[in-house]
């Protein structure tokens, strides 16, 4: 069984409990969970200069503490209460350590699906998504990812060594090699330079993904695309991927990787709203870096894109009242 922690105290009332995201219970009891709030605080401690992620979960519950739940007009309803969502803590996990902290990420969300919940990750760098895929695979074996991000995170990460095959990069390179999506059906949204590579558009199209870049994205329109999405998928089990510096770093600059001509806040949380219609049954969010954000503008807009995660996972369970 994987070892879930418990987030830092915060005091509740006059009591000293865990802080959860949104004040929600924290339980590993998911019998009655719809979903289920999953801290990986998990990065490999590669990036030269942006170490930080590792934090990110418990940045993401801080400022969560801002959000509400009701999203009038396009969401009326609380989606909290909906879901019956629980915070079971975070995995046992230990930044750099590749093979334990995987192992530990796979167990924890293995134990949220087999409770018939939808897990929603607060990464951690965008490494966490290769063992929750993992995990995911395991019920849905005929899964598409949907994976919003400024990076295609498909490098080819050659080499002997764990840490060059298994790295923020190169994610969906190696979730393709095992089998674990349908790489044909799968897609990156919003990719854009600058990069290391050049060619590693070319190369993510090799690996067997649909790209849909920054400039195309923007040239379509978000809220187009979106639909066109929600089109080509709605007969699918979908993983949402979503990546922070899919927004531009003047509404999120901390995240590990920066990358300016990104989403505004209302166009990025204008695209999820807009994603309705597809059955997604598990999803992370990823690359929030407290040491480098700005007031806690980042984790606090993270917390607003996991409410309407738990939105779409309401319409997904066919939950909504009408």
């Amino acid at each position: 069984m994987a070892k879930i922690g418990v987030p830092t105290p915060q005091k509740t009332g006059p009591f000293i409990g865990p802080a959860t995201f949104m004040n929600i219970p924290h339980s590993t009891d998911f019998s009655k969970a719809k979903a289920v709030v999953l801290g990986v605080p998990y990065d490999g401690g590669l990036h030269p200069t942006r170490i930080g992620s590792r934090t990110g979960p418990a940045a993401i519950r801080e400022q969560s503490q801002l959000v509400r739940p009701f999203q009038p007009p396009h969401a009326k309803f609380n989606p909290l209460e909906l879901l019956n969502v629980v915070d079971c803590g975070d995995a046992d996990t230990t930044p750099s350590i590749i093979g334990d902290s995987f192992k530990e990420i796979e167990e924890a969300a293995h134990e949220i699906f087999m409770a018939n919940a939808a897990p929603l990750a607060f990464g951690g760098d965008g490494n966490i998504t290769l063992p929750l895929l993992r995990a995911a695979h395991k019920f849905y074996p005929n899964l598409v990812v949907l994976h919003v991000d400024a990076h295609t995170d498909t490098y080819r990460g050659d080499g002997n060594q764990d840490f060059m095959r298994y790295n923020v990069a190169t994610t969906f390179t190696r979730a393709a090699e095992e089998g674990l999506i349908d790489t044909k059906a799968s897609l990156h949204i919003g990719p854009r330079g600058p990069t290391m590579d050049n060619s590693v558009f070319e190369h993510t199209r090799d690996v067997g993904f649909q790209l849909i870049d920054g400039d195309d994205l923007f040239e379509t329109g978000l809220l187009k695309t979106a639909n066109k999405l929600v089109e080509q998928l709605k007969d699918r089990t979908v993983y949402l991927c979503f990546d922070m510096d899919f927004f531009d770093p003047s509404c999120a600059p901390g995240v590990c990787t920066p990358t300016w001509g990104g989403a505004t806040a209302r166009e990025g949380l204008g695209f999820l709203r807009k994603l309705k219609g597809l059955n997604i049954v598990g999803a992370d969010i990823n690359t929030v870096s407290p040491p480098h954000d700005v007031g806690g503008m980042t984790a606090f807009l993270a917390g607003a894109v996991a409410l309407e995660i738990l939105t779409l996972f309401c319409y997904a369970q066919n939950l909504v009242p009408r």
